[in-house]
């Protein structure tokens, strides 16, 4: 028998090392299997497209992703080429010569990784066949009409027709590591193992199918984990072989991973099995050269929305927008999960303390999640119209006077400021002011919403009185759509519009991950979340006081409803009794987290679980020292020493504090040295290099 091969945490040009190279690990091939392979759905895409970079270097032409075919997609994202392993050409031409249509390129995101598309038309005439077959290995019946499932066997048994092809050709030995996400990828795994082919095999699971359902249904999921009935719920809610496609995957499948300790008990419970590994989600940070450059951005695409503020309450604007708040909510319209309705609860609680303590503060906030609607509402197209004619007017009449005010300077006077504008002037300028008169209040929602008498958002909207009246402190404005950087209303793209808010608030009860307030994180922007979304556990685990780095995070799984909405409205009072100058601290402090969140930091966890699922697949070949998975305990930020970032842990109460105050702000902080401190904390984790030569460091080494 050969030697086994010792598996090792560190790379050699990005490939696992061992001790015997009868195997050179160029013959690897790494395939990642995924429904959102090119074609976004949700946040899977997400991870799949930030993550192909640090894999594309780790494993070089040897990473492959596996995706469906869908040409509106193809078009705009991959660049055809021929592939340039010969066995995986091969294969491909023996599915081809079958009438089932393959596509291979490379994918136009960062780290151009290639991918291998199935078109799911061109094999639906076997979808009977394969559907009997799927029966025979599993005993799960698929429904006719769910479409979904149907092509979710269609794209698998492609997948574990192409695997067999493949592997068939390296003679039975360890060539392959297949990582499948989520239940619709899962038919190929199932396939794959049942077939006893030579590969190893990963399931990663970014949220239980049975787990969303619940929790939209307003039970309390978290605190009754081992009391519900898994098979008639899912019965229930007729999603029953789907539960069934996903809990064989899992079970199949040499290593379960999930992205999140909250959803690793979540797992064991409805899935049965404890994961292996937790792969928490990351993204591909960017560092501005300046250091402070991202707080340039904010200012500049704050007086964008400003722009649109201005003309979107015209008539009403009688706040300064010099001291308004921006706040969002962003993401799928999943009213509870997302934690839009305490949101929406806080918000009335706060617009009451706001207004009771008189302060001068005006907080707007934004609802950006997807609904049907029919087309822009009028009276906000107006507001935009309007506030573009002012600006016009208001241009021209100040040509008139600047040219004025030349001529009369050049010949030596001082011009009488009473003539200096005619009857004309006058006139054009009342005229302006008479066009901003409104008769009806500035309108919650941006689009005509179809069925709005059954919209969650806008009912509750009702029921607390939030209708931007003037006496109200906080401001509502739904936006149905994605933002696009095209529209005639808000002219930003998602990633220009977060910048330019102040706090994004996701209070969700249901969220595995949660990108949207990770992607707050790493462009500096504060943000709320919970301890039931896998971001927020991630956080605590990392951050000894959260709070002071611009991370709030709700007890939601602890407390009941009506606390946990009392405490989202203290974090959001706090927030508001902030300086400007405590804001842009704690913007810079909440910025240098995002090193936390590089995939060059947690592309270690799915290492980690390759290098577990080849130690598995092929333990006579490949071995691995027994121990848990890579812990990042111990290697937190801590509490920063300097000037608190709110009034809550200051010995102000309020808002307005004097010149001197400032100044001992200014003395009691220091940027740069506390900024080296964050980068000492997180410095240690990130030696995932080559190592000195002679020097073998042992997978177990890497414990923090």
């Amino acid at each position: 028998m050969p030697l086994a091969r010792s598996l090792s945490m560190t790379s050699l040009n990005g490939l696992p090392q061992w001790e015997d190279e009868d195997l050179p690990v160029e013959d690897l091939l790494l395939f990642e299997v995924s429904w959102e392979v090119t074609n976004k759905v949700g946040g899977i895409y997400t991870v799949i497209q930030t993550k192909a970079k640090t894999t594309a270097d780790e494993w070089g032409e040897n990473y492959f992703l596996v995706g469906p075919y869908f040409e509106q997609n193809v078009k705009t994202q991959v660049e055809a080429c021929e592939p340039p392993n010969p066995a995986v050409k091969k294969a491909m031409d023996i599915m081809k010569s079958q009438r089932c249509q393959v596509f291979f390129g490379r994918w136009l995101i960062e780290g151009s990784p290639y991918v291998l598309l199935f078109d799911i038309g061109s094999a639906a005439w076997n979808l009977d066949r394969w559907k009997g077959e799927f029966w025979d290995v599993s005993n799960i019946g698929i429904p006719f009409h769910d479409r979904e499932a149907n092509d979710a066997v269609i794209f698998g048994s492609l997948t574990a027709w192409f695997l067999k092809e493949l592997s068939c050709q390296f003679d039975d030995k360890p060539n392959i590591i297949a990582h499948f996400h989520e239940w619709q990828a899962g038919v190929g795994l199932i396939l794959s193992r049942s077939q006893k082919l030579p590969v190893a095999t990963i399931f990663t699971t970014h949220a239980t199918l049975l787990g969303r359902y619940l929790c939209a249904a307003s039970i309390d999921f978290y605190n009754n984990l081992d009391q519900f009935d898994i098979d008639k719920e899912a019965g229930e809610r007729q999603i029953y072989h789907r539960y069934c496609m996903e809990r064989a995957s899992v079970h199949c499948a040499h290593v379960f991973t999930t992205v999140s300790q909250i959803t690793a008990v979540e797992a064991e419970h409805m899935l049965k099995r404890n994961p292996d590994v937790v792969t928490p989600n990351g993204l591909n940070i960017k560092k501005f050269s300046a250091m402070h450059e991202f707080q340039n951005l904010h200012s500049m695409y704050k007086a964008r929305i400003q722009e649109f503020i201005r003309g979107h309450f015209y008539g009403h604007l009688d706040f300064s927008l010099e001291k308004t708040l921006f706040f969002f909510i962003a993401g799928r319209y999943e009213f509870s999960n997302k934690g839009a309705d305490m949101f929406l609860e806080a918000l009335s609680r706060l617009n009451f303390l706001l207004r009771v303590h008189k302060t001068d503060v005006t907080v707007v906030v934004f609802f950006i999640m997807p609904a049907k609607t029919n087309n822009f509402n009028v009276e906000t197209l107006k507001g935009q119209a309007v506030r573009k004619q002012l600006w016009d007017t208001a241009q021209s009449v100040k040509e008139k006077f600047g040219k004025k005010l030349y001529n009369a300077l050049l010949k030596g006077e001082i011009p009488d400021l009473n003539k200096i504008l005619d009857r004309d002037d006058i006139t054009i300028m009342k005229r302006a002011i008479f066009s901003t008169q409104r008769h009806c209040l500035p309108p919650v929602t941006t689009h005509n919403m179809i069925d709005d008498g059954n919209d969650p958002i806008l009912n509750t909207i009702r029921r607390i009185g939030l209708f931007n009246n003037r006496t109200d402190r906080v401001k509502v404005i739904v936006h149905p759509e994605f933002l696009s950087s095209t529209s005639p209303l808000l002219p930003l793209d998602y990633e220009e519009f977060v910048r330019g808010c102040h706090l994004g608030v996701f209070p969700s009860y249901y969220e595995p991950w949660g990108y949207t307030p990770a992607e707050c994180t790493v462009m500096g922007i504060p943000s709320v979340t919970t301890n039931l979304s896998g971001f927020g556990c991630f956080m605590q685990e990392h951050v000894a006081d959260p709070a002071a780095y611009g991370i709030y995070i709700v007890d939601r799984r602890f407390r009941s409803p009506d606390e946990s909405c009392n405490q989202l409205t203290q974090f959001l009072y706090r927030f508001c009794q902030q300086s400007r100058r405590q804001r842009i601290i704690q913007r810079n402090r909440t910025e240098r987290l995002s090193d936390l969140l590089d995939w060059r930091y947690l592309g270690r966890y799915y290492m980690h679980a390759r290098h577990l699922a080849l130690s598995r697949t092929f333990p006579d070949k490949f071995e691995m020292e027994p121990c848990a998975p890579p812990k990042t305990e111990g290697f937190r930020y801590p509490r920063p020493s300097s000037v608190p970032p709110s009034p809550s842990a200051s010995q102000h109460s309020s808002p307005h504090h004097s010149e001197g105050e400032d100044e001992d702000e200014d003395e009691r902080y220091d940027e740069d040295e506390e900024a080296e401190r964050d980068r000492q904390n997180i410095k240690s984790p990130f030696t995932l290099g080559a190592l000195p030569q002679g020097k073998k460091k042992q997978h177990g080494e890497y414990k923090n």
